[in-house]
């Protein structure tokens, strides 16, 4: 187990402040697809004063039909696959882009508990995706340990993170 200690809010505001000055410095624009933290990346940006300078939009699209109508995911996808899969993670983050004027984008799908999870995909587990305009979307798989909470926090974490990376 993990024996980091939680992502608390001042971490998160910090994150979202340094992302906020990466995408501003390069005249990117953010839009946010969100399924298990249900809007709580975009808290983060827009708690930040002058965030509407690089923060285009944000989804929260939990369910399937939420999905394929705000993001485009396609019924296949989340038949064969699933909402919680690498296919269905990376039709968010495209479909992101596709529905905003952003040129960066971000999307979380995951089981946050307490129920949920499954043998193959146990609570925990949580897809991200970045991409930006006009390149190829980069998805990873985590396994977040903890409760609801907790996985919903080092969510947030990992997004902004995985955010930084991709806007420097």
């Amino acid at each position: 187990m993990d024996s980091r200690p939680l992502p608390q809010d001042d971490l998160l505001h910090a994150l979202a402040e340094q992302v906020g000055a990466a995408l501003q410095a390069r005249h990117l624009m953010l839009a946010t697809a969100e399924s298990c933290t249900g809007g709580w990346i975009a808290k983060m940006i827009t708690d930040i004063p002058g965030c509407s300078a690089w923060f285009d939009c944000g989804m929260a699209a939990y369910s399937y039909e939420a999905k394929q109508a705000l993001l485009g995911v396609r019924p296949e996808t989340l038949i064969e696959h699933g909402a919680v899969s690498r296919e269905t993670v990376v039709e968010m983050v495209s479909g992101a882009l596709v529905t905003s004027g952003a040129s960066i984008a971000v999307a979380v799908t995951g089981i946050a508990g307490p129920t949920g999870g499954s043998a193959e995909k146990p609570v925990g587990t949580v897809w991200l995706g970045w991409k930006r305009r006009g390149g190829y979307p980069k998805a990873e798989l985590f396994h977040f340990d903890g409760d609801r909470e907790a996985v919903r926090r080092q969510t947030v974490e990992a997004a902004l993170r995985g955010l930084l990376e991709l806007a420097r």
